[in-house]
């Protein structure tokens, strides 16, 4: 009986170091944009200050008169005080369809660029045109612990920084990595990574970073091995221990 029982525990010792040894993809079963140990990195360079309209981008157009005293109504032709917003596509050739205009080339322009356009464009129908234009549709994706908690952030303005879409994402917390926080830009096929430290206060300096839309964030989550190697190996102890205490009644 003695005998049995100790070749039980040394069953059960070995099912619980092969699950162990061979789980380590379950156990990093949410781990996203894995690199190579020797991975370089992309460094860091002083971008525009200032966005750049790009093709597919979506802009809100208003069109004042009077250097601003009154809106323009430009789904129709009148003058009129209406503050809904109406936005237009940057169609794959960077030209925009506006009403009066028809097709007007403004992507590689900067928002001042392409507003001061326009209102060269639109003095031949309104007396002192003002237009104003909003990049509607410029955001990051942030994926904080992980890739347990994501979140799409808008950027409201153009000088859009690294800490502030963790800021809006809800910070860095307890599971997660400070000193490893990866930014992905660019055609994800081929994108360039970057990868941001915060744990020292010198290491602030880098979150300055300017953001470009559609920049992809990964904050990497801790590993926490002991918590989810007790939880894949919890269910086998379970009915291995039931297969065993039925085993022994029956003996």
């Amino acid at each position: 009986m003695m005998i049995q029982i100790k070749k039980n525990k040394i069953y059960l010792i070995f099912v619980i170091a092969t699950i162990l040894l061979s789980s380590c993809k379950t156990l990093n079963s949410s781990r996203m944009f894995k690199t190579p140990k020797a991975y370089k990195y992309s460094e860091f360079k002083e971008l525009d200050k200032e966005y750049k309209i790009k093709p597919f981008d979506e802009l809100d157009v208003k069109i004042y008169t009077n250097k601003g005293d009154q809106l323009v109504d430009i789904k129709g032709t009148n003058a009129v005080q209406n503050q809904n917003p109406l936005t237009f596509d940057v169609e794959y050739d960077g030209k925009v369809k506006l009403p009066t205009l028809d097709r007007v080339e403004l992507a590689n322009l900067t928002v001042r660029e392409a507003e001061k356009k326009l209102e060269e464009k639109y003095k031949k129908y309104f007396i002192d045109p003002f237009v104003l234009i909003t990049v509607t549709n410029r955001r990051v994706f942030v994926f904080s612990a992980g890739s347990t908690k994501a979140n799409v952030i808008p950027m409201k303005n153009a000088n859009f920084t690294l800490i502030e879409a963790l800021a809006k994402s809800g910070g860095i917390s307890d599971y997660s990595k400070a000193y490893k926080i990866k930014l992905l830009r660019g055609d994800l096929d081929n994108p360039q990574i970057f990868m941001f430290k915060l744990r020292n206060i010198e290491d602030m300096q880098n979150t300055n970073f300017l953001l470009r839309s559609n920049d992809v964030i990964y904050v990497e989550k801790r590993a926490m091995y002991a918590t989810k190697a007790l939880a894949e190996v919890t269910p086998y102890l379970t009915l291995f221990t039931s297969i065993l205490t039925v085993y022994l009644l029956v003996k």
